[in-house]
């Protein structure tokens, strides 16, 4: 899965990255090294302007959106923190998933992710986690492939802005073999030649884009422990650490 990731990059450098047309960002979020399910997270979309003028066409757009699904139909915003990742094997069929597929698509910037992976403990036969950061080896941005969906709150009058509740997930693949080594999941990257496809609310075949991004392109460290709470942040997480009895050999990629 991908529960933690990090996004650290200024607003003005994922407008030009992502070669976003509309800026949806009022006010700039701190860098954030620990980013995790149910904060409000940087999302790249491709929608119709409100003010869409005579002829209104998608507009790629910057927003801030809730990291974990509310499907259109949920009773409650709680089932969020449960839908944070979809897997690409069903993304296309489960019912949480399948509208948003069809035309509510984005990208999820990220300057790389964590996972845990299972290494020997201080005492024999004990094992713990230890958190890696994966990350792009030339320092780029990755764009992991999402949904987005819009959840309107019953309980809030029709002229309450606060109504509407836009949340994401980040669609997960099985790792390429060397992030394998630490987790058997990882989110779907994808290539920037498929990001105009991708975010095209009208394209008529998503499920061909399901193709992760070329491999190799990740390199991957462990890093504190510190990483394991929410409360703890800022680029010292991501700083790389020496790991004893072994657990090095998968240190680097």
């Amino acid at each position: 899965m991908c529960g933690r990731y990090v996004s650290a990059r200024k607003k003005a450098e994922l407008l030009e990255e992502f070669q976003v047309e509309l800026d949806g960002v009022e006010d700039e979020p701190a860098p954030d090294y620990n980013v995790a399910p149910t904060k409000e997270v940087y999302a790249v979309l491709c929608r119709v302007p409100k003010t869409g003028g005579a002829a209104p066409r998608p507009v790629r757009q910057l927003r801030r959106v809730r990291w974990g699904l509310v499907p259109s139909w949920a009773k409650d915003p709680s089932i969020g923190s449960r839908m944070i990742n979809a897997r690409i094997e069903t993304v296309a069929v489960k019912p949480a998933f399948r509208a948003a597929f069809a035309s509510r698509r984005c990208l999820i910037p990220a300057d790389g992710f964590y996972e845990w992976m299972p290494v020997p403990g201080e005492r024999p036969g004990e094992t713990r986690k230890q958190p890696y950061f994966i990350h792009p080896a030339d320092g780029g941005v990755l764009a992991m492939a999402g949904l987005y969906e819009f959840w309107r709150d019953p309980n809030r009058p029709p002229d309450d802005p606060e109504r509407w509740l836009c949340t994401c997930t980040v669609i997960t693949t099985t790792a390429e073999d060397r992030v394998g080594r630490i987790h058997d999941r990882m989110p779907l990257l994808l290539d920037r030649d498929r990001w105009a496809d991708w975010l095209d609310p009208e394209f008529p075949d998503p499920a061909a884009l399901l193709i992760p991004a070329d491999p190799g392109r990740l390199r991957a460290h462990p890093v504190s422990t510190r990483v394991n709470s929410v409360r703890n942040n800022g680029p010292e997480l991501i700083k790389p650490v020496e790991i004893n009895q072994g657990a090095g050999d998968v240190m680097l990629f």
